[in-house]
């Protein structure tokens, strides 16, 4: 139950005095979405949960077990992968590995997510898991572990498939979780061109030489699927994901991408109210050998809201239970909540920061009798 009468803060942010006047852009697409990365706000969709053919968006889940495997020490950049048959044999975009050849594993990264090879992916898969039927399975796994609710993988990277669908908004999921689980390696989304076997292809994410903002991430197609893409850009320390589904050519993929991210910029503004165990307030401990307890959020405090309307956050946090000794550090006590107006936006338990231990007998019962007329 909250407790009304522990209330800690009532604080005002001041911010900008623009108004909001951008509106959403005509967009080609079958389904789009757009995300905060940071703060997790849909700031714009349209048929997102629709199942639709993801084509080479597939690649992204096949970089996301790779880059996996690589933080947990399973593989190594410069580990030497042999080619299978199958590898080769793949059809459509390829890197042009060679059967019986062995390539390092950062070569067949830049592969897939560069010249979006379709036997990158599968030589990635073997070598991970022993077969890509049991590479996909963990590709499942990880898109239920992610939220990924409307998706589910038949192969590695994105070949037409009866039953191989995802949905814009799972796109966009997976896409924050790259950028937020390996920045180590998110860097190889914004390299322009690779060369291997003599062969230089050019990534196919045109908004790489378009807007100096954008690094990321993957483009798909097929007949099947139309023009696909999954963007990222980041401007002043806001960092929005586009997802395109169906677009009908190549260069309205593109336009209607960036006419996407330039709205999130125009229209959206995001802000880091409190770091994870930054003190917010603090309030009075009984029992304890400290009289009072520094409080915090469990988590980092993020906020997306519409440009200009910043200066009338309000934040506060409020007790849930009597702060008596013992304590344990991270220990939930209570709730921070930020309002716009009405509209709670943003909310994180409020937690100890630091032990309280049971104080002495003579502190003991007089908190106690404070206790018993509080």
């Amino acid at each position: 139950m909250r407790l009304s009468v522990a209330v800690l803060a009532l604080l005002a942010f001041a911010g900008g005095a623009l108004g909001q006047t951008t509106s959403l852009p005509a967009v080609d697409a079958k389904s789009f979405y757009l995300l905060d990365a940071a703060s997790g706000v849909v700031l714009a969709e349209s048929r997102a949960t629709e199942q639709l053919d993801p084509a080479s968006l597939t690649k992204l889940m096949t970089a996301y077990l790779a880059f996996k495997a690589l933080a947990a020490g399973e593989v190594a950049l410069d580990d030497l992968v042999p080619v299978s048959e199958r590898a080769w044999r793949a059809p459509g975009s390829r890197m042009f590995i060679e059967v019986g050849s062995v390539v390092a594993f950062d070569d067949l990264l830049r592969g897939l997510i560069i010249q979006s090879g379709n036997d990158a992916a599968i030589a990635i898969a073997e070598q991970l898991a022993g077969s890509e039927q049991d590479f996909v399975a963990a590709m499942n796994e990880t898109a239920a572990e992610l939220g990924m609710t409307g998706t589910t993988w038949r192969n590695t990277n994105g070949l037409p498939a009866r039953g191989h669908v995802s949905t814009a908004r799972d796109m966009a999921l997976l896409a924050r979780a790259l950028i937020r689980d390996f920045p180590q390696y998110y860097e190889r989304f914004s390299e322009r061109e690779f060369t291997f076997n003599a062969i230089a292809q050019y990534n196919r994410n045109d908004l790489l030489w378009q807007d100096d903002s954008v690094d990321g991430l993957k483009t798909g197609y097929t007949r099947e699927a139309g023009y696909c893409l999954v963007s990222s850009a980041e401007r002043d320390g806001m960092r929005l994901i586009a997802v395109i589904f169906g677009s009908t050519t190549d260069a309205t993929r593109g336009e209607s991408s960036l006419a996407l991210l330039e709205y999130g910029f125009d229209a959206w503004e995001t802000h880091r109210l409190y770091a994870r165990g930054e003190a917010v307030a603090e309030a009075r401990v009984f029992k304890g050998n400290l009289e009072t307890l520094a409080l915090g959020p469990a988590a980092d405090v993020v906020v997306t809201v519409p440009r200009g309307s910043f200066e009338t956050l309000v934040a506060s946090a409020a007790l849930t239970v009597e702060l008596v000794a013992p304590l344990a550090p991270d220990q939930v006590v209570g709730d921070l909540e930020v309002m716009l107006g009405d509209a709670r936006i943003a909310s994180q338990p409020l937690v100890a920061l630091t032990e309280v231990k049971r104080g002495g007998v003579l502190s003991r019962v007089a908190d106690g009798v404070a206790l018993w007329f509080d």
